[in-house]
């Protein structure tokens, strides 16, 4: 038993002088980072084959050019209505309480012992908020 666990021991050290190691070299794949021009053509076509996505001409990223009109219209709408809220806030304007329907929001404007405070509803989907502008 002894013998065979030196033999053993002995053919494990006498190998491992015959192993041999040799330097690991990376090689991007990608030309952009210095790899071979020729894959080029087959990293595209691979991405390509693996794209989800669909290009549509009709439709933008927002809906039809329609609904990024009204957006468009609303958002200077809400904008300019900021400005002034604002600007009565510090004394600039002369913007008057009520409740106001511009496009698919309703907005009630009311002044209050701590400043303006408006309450916003999107008529189309219910979502609703309400802002204080404090005076100053």
């Amino acid at each position: 038993m002894k013998l065979f666990r030196l033999l053993y021991t002995l053919v494990l050290f006498a190998l491992t002088f015959h192993l041999n190691g040799q330097d690991f070299v990376y090689k991007p794949i990608n030309p952009a980072f210095g790899g071979d021009t020729f894959n080029y053509n087959w990293l595209l076509s691979s991405a390509q084959e693996q794209n989800q996505f669909t290009e549509t001409s009709q439709l933008t990223p927002f809906g039809t050019s329609l609904e990024d009109f009204e957006e468009n219209i609303n958002r200077q709408i809400l904008n300019l209505l900021s400005r002034q809220l604002v600007g009565n806030a510090f004394g600039d304007g002369g913007f008057e309480d009520g409740l106001y329907t511009i496009g698919s929001f309703e907005i009630e404007v009311t002044s209050g012992v701590s400043g303006i405070n408006i309450y916003l509803l999107n008529t189309t989907d219910g979502s609703e908020t309400s802002i204080v502008v404090p005076y100053y």
